[in-house]
């Protein structure tokens, strides 16, 4: 099944990230299932989870409107390809999990290959390969059918709190002001983490 969003929405998203590549075409994807399974959920009720900050988030901020500014994208730095969605309104929630096999058999070659351009030890016939690689997985994350694409469990859990507007306090060491709820007490002084972790650090 081809992905159902149009050729013009997915040349946007791409112009969104600025480039095209698997990990945009998996958060395409995702949001694909997500307008599927929330179709009548209002933008300010919907809310996602992400435990990845790899590519596919901003196609997942452009498509579903979920994003970070707004305070209904919530990053857990989990390392996982795994994207939780709620709606607020409903108390309805699903986890989608990338299944291991979706990038199929290239996977692992287009992996040391990336480690190694990043090291600058790609060469120009290793480059040739690589873009062929992922011009091949790109095809087949958007043609897949979404059930090959991902593991998906209904969440017990209560959506996250909508976001609040709190005080902000002066730091005691650099002066400068930081929201509440992310200052540390410290030899009786308020300070914000950057300041807490140099007089905290214990190397």
């Amino acid at each position: 099944m081809t992905c159902s969003y149009s050729k013009q929405t997915i040349k946007e998203t791409i112009a969104f990230h600025g480039h095209n590549c698997p990990g945009l075409a998996i958060g395409i994807r995702v949001a694909e299932y997500v307008k599927n399974s929330f179709p009548d959920t209002s933008p300010a009720a919907l809310v996602c989870v992400t435990e990845t900050d790899m590519c596919g988030v901003d196609a997942i901020q452009y498509l579903t409107g979920c994003t970070f500014g707004k305070g209904n994208l919530i990053h857990c730095d989990y390392g996982k390809t795994a994207f939780s969605f709620y709606d607020r309104e409903k108390n309805k929630g699903i986890r989608l999990l990338l299944k291991p096999d979706s990038r199929g058999d290239s996977q692992s070659e287009m992996t040391e290959m990336m480690a190694k351009k990043g090291s600058g030890t790609l060469s120009e016939e290793e480059l040739l390969k690589l873009t062929e690689l992922r011009s091949m997985m790109e095809n087949r994350l958007m043609t897949l059918p979404l059930e090959d694409l991902f593991s998906v469990k209904e969440l017990k859990s209560k959506p996250p709190r909508p976001p609040r507007i709190l005080h902000s306090l002066g730091c005691e060491d650099c002066g400068e002001h930081t929201m509440e709820s992310r200052t540390r007490r410290f030899s009786g002084k308020t300070l914000c983490i950057p300041c807490y972790r140099k007089v905290e650090q214990k190397m």
